[in-house]
C-alpha cells in the first residue's frame, strides 16, 4: 500500500489521489448570476444530494490549487444567494467541458458553449435548457473550509423547484438511468457514462435481517469457484433452506440429477450456483445447489 499523511505531500498530488479514489462523482452544472445580471455556468464534481426532506444539495467551489483564486460561481452565490443545479448527461458533456474553462468574468459561458439559457420560476439564474433535470435553489449556507489553494467552500442549497424532462421518465414515474444517460466525473480527464452496460441492478432488501457471511457453511465460504460477490449475494438471504426444501429441489430437478450422477458433482453444483448467481441473482437455486454439494 502507498501510505502517507495528507500534510506530507503537495496539494496538487493529494487532490488527484482524492479525485481518483472518490469516484465516480455526479456533476453539478451550476448556473448563477451576479448582482449586475451577468450569467455564469460552471461544472462542479464535488457535489451530491444530502437530504430529501428538506431537499438539500451541496457542492463545493474550491480555491484553485495553482494560484489560490476563487471562481465566479462562488462570488455570485455570495452576492445573490441563488443557483440552479443542472445535471450533465452524455448529450451535453463536451459543452460542459468548455464551461470549465476560466473565461473572463464578463464572458457568457452560455454563448461560449452554445447552451441555451431559459428563465427559472423561483430564482434569477437561468436554467440550462438542454439539461434533462434542472433544480432551482436558494443558498442556505456557505461554509468556508480554508484559505489556501485547494480549500473548499461548501455551498448548501435548498431545492425550491425541480424540472425533469418527461422523456427520461419510465412507466413507473421514475427516472430511467438509460434514458437520462448521466455522466460522472473521475480523476484527471476521466469520465464515466452511467447507462447501457455500466448500469447494474443490485437488489438487497434492507428491512429484513439476513444470515450474513458468518452463517454460511464452511464449504461454501471456502469455495474455489464462487467469487466474493457471490458470497455477498448468499450472505443476503434471510435463512438457509431446510432439509425438506433441499430434498424437494433435488428430487424435482433434472439438471441437478444429471450433475449428481456426473464425475465431480461437488464442482458441478458450485459451477451451477455461480452461473445462476451471476446471470439472474437466483439465490434460492444457488443456495440449495450448494447445500446439496455439502452433502455430496
Amino acid at each position: 500500500m502507498l501510505s502517507f499523511n495528507p500534510k506530507d505531500i503537495p496539494t496538487k498530488d493529494l487532490h488527484q489521489y482524492l479525485l481518483g479514489s472518490v469516484a465516480p462523482r455526479p456533476i453539478a452544472f451550476a448556473s448563477t448570476i451576479d448582482k449586475d445580471g451577468n450569467p455564469n455556468i460552471a461544472p462542479y464534481s464535488f457535489f451530491n444530494a444530502f437530504s430529501s426532506n428538506p431537499p438539500i444539495l451541496v457542492f463545493s467551489s474550491n480555491r484553485k490549487v495553482v494560484d489560490n483564486t476563487t471562481k465566479d460561481t462562488l462570488h455570485n452565490v455570495m452576492e445573490t444567494g441563488e443557483v440552479v443545479i443542472n445535471v450533465v448527461n452524455y448529450a451535453i458533456v463536451r459543452q460542459m467541458a468548455v464551461a470549465s474553462i476560466s473565461f473572463p468574468t464578463d464572458t457568457s459561458e452560455f454563448e461560449k458553449t452554445g447552451l441555451t439559457p431559459i428563465p427559472s420560476d423561483e430564482v434569477k439564474p437561468f436554467r440550462i435548457k438542454e439539461s434533462p433535470v434542472q433544480m432551482e435553489c436558494k443558498v442556505r449556507d456557505i461554509i468556508t473550509l480554508g484559505d489556501q489553494g485547494g480549500a473548499g467552500h461548501l455551498i448548501i442549497c435548498d431545492v425550491v423547484k425541480m424540472h425533469i424532462a418527461e422523456d427520461v421518465i419510465d412507466d413507473r414515474n421514475r427516472i430511467d438511468p438509460h434514458k437520462i444517460d448521466l455522466m460522472g466525473r473521475m480523476g484527471r480527464a476521466y469520465y464515466v457514462r452511467a447507462s447501457g452496460d455500466a448500469i447494474q441492478t443490485i437488489v438487497q432488501p434492507v428491512m429484513q435481517v439476513t444470515i450474513g457471511y458468518d452463517q454460511l457453511p464452511s464449504h461454501i465460504k471456502n469455495s474455489s469457484i464462487l467469487s466474493a460477490n457471490n458470497l455477498g449475494q448468499l450472505a443476503g438471504i434471510p435463512e438457509l433452506p431446510n432439509a425438506e426444501s433441499i430434498a424437494d429441489f433435488k428430487n424435482n430437478n433434472e439438471a441437478i440429477d444429471n450433475i449428481l450422477n456426473g464425475e465431480n458433482s461437488t464442482i458441478g453444483l458450485h459451477e451451477l450456483a455461480k452461473k445462476v448467481l451471476d446471470e439472474s441473482d437466483d439465490r434460492d437455486t444457488a443456495i440449495k445447489a450448494l447445500m446439496l454439494a455439502g452433502e455430496a
